[in-house]
């Protein structure tokens, strides 16, 4: 009876570790980044007012995206949901913006490693940023609500703005814009000159224990529960949909193509490049990029 007991303790053992060896889920991620109000661009003509509108639809919907995250007990993918342009839309500039926002990868994280790998593209040129985790010293609080059926606590914690990630872009406003322009003595400014970047930035997220995973959006982890939603300032990712254990496994490991680098050079390779960026539009008086920038906060 007691060699009968310990087989079958034996298979539930082992049927138990397979699961949790097995444990797999799909959730999907609707992003969406709150873009700047242009008052008024005059380059080489004057920008109409329906124009402006246009250009600020463009804008918005640009910075709307889907994203998938795969994920088990230890590692995930999070990916953008490829899509095609519609007819009409510029597909072009849709490319520059996802270059110089660091998007269009795939962001690997692996928890128990504490390591994340990403493949990024910038200027033409591929990147494979390998690097440690950031560790937010997340506060946990209270304040539950329903996202999706699920039940998810409140976290809070502030982190250092990256400078390479430009959906932090702020405008700034009149008294700076006023301040730079006797600095400098210049009577004219670019449309870059308009922004900064804040040093620190609040994050809220939500999460749930009712999915015991350490994982989340893009680089967010480190709490118990699957992060659900996150706002980081100007960019509120939430969660339209979750699916556990499906029958078709997805793989799960990291990006390999492009040039290994730390994120600490890949964001100074960026930074170099946006300021010859800068210097270069500012040169060019009354030519495309050039001339008065007004932004409406």
């Amino acid at each position: 009876m007691k060699k009968i007991y310990f087989f079958l303790t034996l298979i539930v053992t082992g049927m138990q570790v397979q699961a949790q060896k097995d444990f797999q889920g799909m959730a999907v991620y609707e992003s969406k980044t709150q873009a700047p109000k242009l008052d008024g661009i005059r380059t080489n003509r004057d920008i109409t007012p329906e124009m402006q509108k246009n250009m600020e639809e463009r804008m918005k919907k640009m910075l709307e995206k889907t994203f998938i995250l795969n994920f088990d007990k230890s590692s995930s993918i999070y990916k953008e949901e490829e899509k095609l342009d519609a007819p009409g839309q510029q597909g072009g500039m849709r490319i520059m913006m996802n270059s110089f926002m660091g998007g269009g990868g795939t962001f690997y994280k692996d928890v128990k490693t504490k390591t994340y790998t990403v493949d990024k593209e910038f200027m033409g040129k591929e990147f494979l940023v390998v690097d440690s985790l950031p560790k937010l010293n997340w506060k946990l609080e209270q304040e539950t609500k329903q996202i999706g059926g699920y039940t998810c606590y409140k976290a809070t914690a502030v982190k250092e703005a990256s400078k390479t990630d430009f959906r932090n872009l702020r405008p700034k406003n009149d008294d700076k814009k006023e301040d730079a322009k006797k600095t400098s003595g210049e009577t004219k400014t670019n449309f870059q000159d308009n922004f900064e970047m804040p040093k620190e930035i609040v994050i809220t997220a939500w999460y749930s224990p009712e999915i015991p995973i350490n994982q989340g959006p893009e680089n967010y982890w480190g709490l118990p529960g699957l992060i659900l939603e996150v706002n980081d300032g100007r960019t509120t990712i939430l969660c339209s949909k979750i699916v556990l254990n499906a029958k078709d496994k997805a793989v799960i490991k990291a990006p390999t193509k492009g040039k290994v680098i730390s994120q600490k050079d890949y964001d100074e390779t960026v930074i170099k490049k946006m300021e010859e960026f800068r210097e270069m539009n500012r040169g060019r008086d009354g030519g495309p990029g050039g001339g008065p920038v007004m932004i409406r906060r």
